[in-house]
């Protein structure tokens, strides 16, 4: 039990010397959510492209979270969701023409992944405040793209825009609670 607690001091103390970044990464990923949320009337080569570019910059702050924060067990699930995120964006960006199946299939996995990860997050953090939010943005990412796959080849038309932009807008919130909780008790 005092292991527990000791990993459970070490994620508050990371938290606490970290939450401008924590508040920072939220504030990008509401932003990111915000903008794929009002892009479903746009074309499927922009809204492909703005995906492309939400990936890129989301899985880059996803990988330098990751790094930032490596004291922590959460580190390889960060960087491999931020790799993926990556990864899919410069893959999206190269080829916009690939079809929106592809891109369906991609965003269906960087979401299963960031819903696990940030499920597993949460119920490890649970005691701390804003666990829950975390867990609702695990949830939320894993029914994304749960909802996506199984959708397939239909999903292809409407999700671009709208699932993925409750998700990421959702994952971001989940950061800012985390890191406003983690402000607040360390004025405290």
């Amino acid at each position: 039990m005092s292991d527990a607690i000791e990993t459970f001091e070490n994620f508050r103390e990371k938290v606490q010397d970290n939450w401008v970044w924590f508040l920072v990464l939220g504030i990008a990923l509401v932003i990111g959510g915000i903008v794929l949320i009002a892009a479903p009337l746009a074309t499927s080569i922009a809204v492909t492209l703005l995906i492309a570019a939400v990936f890129f910059v989301g899985g880059l702050f996803q990988i330098y979270h990751a790094f930032k924060t490596k004291g922590w067990s959460g580190f390889l699930w960060n960087l491999i969701t931020g790799l993926i995120a990556l990864i899919g964006g410069i893959v999206i960006y190269v080829n916009p023409l690939a079809g929106t199946f592809a891109l369906t299939l991609v965003i269906a996995a960087t979401f299963v992944a960031q819903g696990v990860t940030q499920l597993l997050l949460a119920f490890k953090i649970r005691p701390h405040e804003g666990w829950f939010w975390v867990a609702i943005a695990g949830a939320v990412s894993l029914g994304a793209g749960l909802m996506i796959w199984m959708d397939l080849p239909g999903s292809a038309v409407w999700v671009l825009g709208l699932i993925a932009g409750i998700s990421v807008l959702m994952n971001g919130w989940s950061y800012i609670a985390l890191a406003l909780a983690a402000k607040a008790s360390k004025s405290a």
